[in-house]
């Protein structure tokens, strides 16, 4: 299985205790996609991220709905890669 959360560089300048906001998923749970198909757009500060599949596979949870907050290395979803 593999956790879908946002690179932890991305966090390296951000004060601790600041959350992200997941903006708007692009897939939903159960669907399969492809490697670097984008999964979910999110905020973080300002910026806007956009996470993509790292391998194939089949998206099985969404752990953080679109317009929630998300703390730093928190897992947004569960894909379980193609074999």
């Amino acid at each position: 299985m593999i956790e879908i959360k946002l690179d932890p560089e991305l966090w390296k300048d951000i004060d601790p205790g600041t959350e992200g906001l997941v903006d708007a998923w692009r897939v939903k749970e159960g669907e399969r996609v492809q490697a670097g198909q984008a999964l979910v757009t999110v905020i973080l500060v300002k910026t806007t991220q956009e996470l993509v599949a790292p391998r194939a596979g089949t998206v099985t949870q969404i752990l953080v709905p679109a317009e929630a907050n998300f703390k730093q290395g928190q897992t947004l979803a569960l894909l379980e890669e193609s074999i």
